[in-house]
């Protein structure tokens, strides 16, 4: 396990544990509502790394009172995620057995009868939904959005670029030419469209299937990373502390 994903996971973790600490400390009080799921859907060529640290950093520091951890899961951590197995039963812990039969025939019903080839899918979609149920986590890719439709704490995100813009990016991060840059970011937006088309019978360009789509040609991380904290905190106020001065985030 290379250094990145050793931290990833290790973050994994601190979210499962402060969220399992919540329950315990609340539960026998009041039902514990789950905090807001942010999905992000993005094109080849669009990273979402420093993004979404960005926003797990600001949200935890201006998190309500009796809230736990945010954190964020890409398709690499998802698919560790899956292969641990304590994580994903740490995970059922804080679904009752109706949550869990609710899981299993939502996505029965999503992706059909499944043949060995879909296990992969069915495992990806099972965490993806039951990490949305815990709340306070940002979730990328893999048809998230999708998912996790049905959930009333959701809010879907879209990042689009021209194509020029995207295989620049490409170009600087891997270090590559523009021709085999291209190649890339043509491949990837393929199989990523068919993915969702096979899986999910969705269009991924469907701009009706998101809450906000937005053009990165002309914004920065930072900027686009306090128009999301903006629409967040004013989506789902009640998970905030509303006098913190990261409401007025300095960069």
């Amino acid at each position: 396990m290379n250094v990145k994903t050793d931290g990833s996971l290790a973050k994994a973790r601190k979210y499962i544990e402060s969220h399992s600490k919540l329950r315990e400390e609340i539960q026998p009080k009041r039902p514990v509502k789950p905090g807001p799921c942010i999905t992000i859907s993005r094109q080849s060529g669009i990273d979402t790394e420093v993004i979404c640290e960005k926003l797990v950093d600001i949200f935890n520091r201006i998190r309500a009172e009796d809230t736990a951890e945010w954190a964020a899961f890409d398709k690499n951590l998802i698919e560790k995620v899956i292969k641990d197995h304590d994580l994903p039963e740490r995970i059922n812990k804080f679904l009752s057995e109706e949550k869990i039969s609710t899981v299993n025939a939502m996505l029965n019903e999503l992706l059909g009868v499944h043949p060995p080839i879909l296990k992969l899918v069915h495992k990806t979609s099972g965490t993806i939904l039951k990490l949305a149920q815990m709340g306070n986590v940002i979730i990328v890719g893999r048809g998230a959005n999708i998912i996790t439709s049905h959930l009333k704490n959701t809010f879907h995100i879209r990042l689009i670029a021209p194509e020029d813009v995207r295989r620049k990016n490409l170009q600087t991060k891997l270090g590559v030419g523009k021709k085999e840059a291209k190649e890339i970011m043509e491949r990837e937006d393929i199989a990523r469209k068919e993915y969702i088309e096979t899986y999910f019978r969705k269009d991924i360009d469907d701009p009706l299937i998101y809450d906000a789509v937005i053009n990165m040609n002309k914004l920065d991380d930072e900027m686009v990373v306090r128009m999301l904290k903006d629409m967040i905190i004013d989506k789902f106020p009640k998970f905030f502390e509303p006098h913190s001065e990261v409401y007025q985030f300095n960069w």
